[in-house]
């Protein structure tokens, strides 16, 4: 069997382009789907999987690592995030031909499922993007936290900290404490409350002022607390707080995740699936915090390829913890697909038995939604004195 052709479907979800890869073989109808999704980088990564395609074309999909492989290396300079973006979607694919040739799930040739449910947690509202819900209305925003629980999930994650430099402004301190307090006050202890400080602080300093005042409603962690790139940081902050820490999704390759764990700086890693090298990094970098008792919580706010990939990891990780997803981040997440099997129960998905990932894309149905130039939020991270902010 040979690989013939990699194409690429871009489906426009309002913030972000999914990049979908499908990789073509030479058996009829037997071909692969992956997810490249990159935000604010979607004609970059297009062009780096025209690019990668010379390294894959005639090679055997069944030959994973191989072409994973190759494609790494052959390509001399460092892949940085779009390049590994571009691998992620085309090695996914290749564990979806495999399966399907084989008759098997994904997770059945990753060692079998360790599990028999895959808990998931979703953003405020499902990151629905027609009602945003401003934090300064406490009220409006404890309502949003109650009514996305009531959809079925025990798991909400939220944005608790505003844009912020070195320092951590006691007003801004006051609002975060009240707020978090009024949201644990509303769903009570039986929901776990996430929250993602999206590395806004710049110094260790001001990412402990605003832990200290969240720590008391036992988040169940604070993600990128500060910027990634710097562990030593991170290892001091978990020192001097009472919260578990969590990062990982801007993180590319295993000896990232290796000083994490030397250091024992976080309690969660969050690799995507869709940046780190698909499963074969993934793989790589559960190993690595299974070894360092960290549990492994993948990054998923995209689109429904990247939840098919994200269940299929989870059900074979016994390290795995739980789930981002992001449904809400278009009205027809799942009118795109043709089988689908992220529906939510008891909090979570069921774990399918279906060859390959689960999931094929309409693509009549996903060409409706073509590429265009996504909103960028980060524009607005801009603090009072005209400086930018980390978004």
């Amino acid at each position: 069997m040979k690989i013939t052709a990699i194409e690429t479907l871009v489906v426009h979800a309002i913030h972000r382009n999914w990049i979908f890869v499908k990789v073509k073989t030479d058996q009829p109808g037997l071909y692969g789907w992956g997810e490249a999704t990159l935000e604010w980088k979607t004609r970059a990564v297009l062009g780096t999987i025209e690019d990668l395609s010379g390294f894959v074309i005639g090679e055997d999909p069944h030959r994973v690592e191989h072409v994973v492989q190759k494609m790494r290396r052959m390509s001399f300079w460092p892949l940085g995030s779009i390049g590994m973006t571009a691998l992620s979607g085309i090695e996914q694919a290749l564990w979806d031909i495999k399966g399907k040739d084989l008759g098997v799930p994904v997770w059945q040739m990753l060692g079998g499922r360790v599990r028999d449910h895959v808990r998931v947690y979703t953003h405020l509202l499902q990151a629905r993007q027609d009602r945003p819900i401003p934090d300064g209305d406490i009220n409006a925003f404890c309502d949003a936290v109650q009514e996305t629980v009531e959809l079925g999930y025990g798991a909400v994650k939220l944005g608790l900290v505003p844009y912020m430099g070195y320092d951590a402004a006691l007003p801004a301190l006051r609002h975060t404490e009240k707020l978090a307090n009024a949201v644990r006050e509303r769903v009570g202890d039986s929901v776990d409350i996430l929250t993602d400080f999206h590395g806004r602080p710049d110094s260790v300093q001001a990412a402990k002022a605003f832990i200290d005042v969240i720590a008391p409603i036992r988040p169940m962690f604070v993600e990128e607390p500060i910027q990634p790139g710097d562990p030593d940081a991170l290892a001091e902050l978990s020192r001097l707080v009472a919260c578990p820490l969590a990062t990982g999704e801007r993180l590319l390759m295993p000896q990232d995740y290796a000083e994490l764990a030397r250091l024992r700086a976080v309690t969660y890693v969050q690799p995507d699936l869709s940046h780190c090298g698909g499963f074969s990094g993934g793989r790589r970098i559960a190993a690595i915090a299974e070894a360092a008792s960290m549990g492994v919580m993948p990054h998923n706010p995209m689109g429904p390829i990247a939840g098919a990939v994200a269940l299929q990891f989870a059900a074979a990780t016994p390290s795995f913890v739980i789930q981002e997803e992001a449904i809400g981040l278009a009205p027809w997440f799942r009118d795109i697909c043709s089988t689908y099997p992220l529906d939510l129960v008891d909090g979570g998905w069921a774990i399918p038995d279906a060859p390959g990932l689960g999931i094929e894309i309409d693509e009549v149905e996903a060409a409706k939604h073509p590429y265009a130039p996504e909103i960028i939020p980060a524009l607005h991270a801009i603090l009072p004195d005209g400086r930018i902010a980390n978004w």
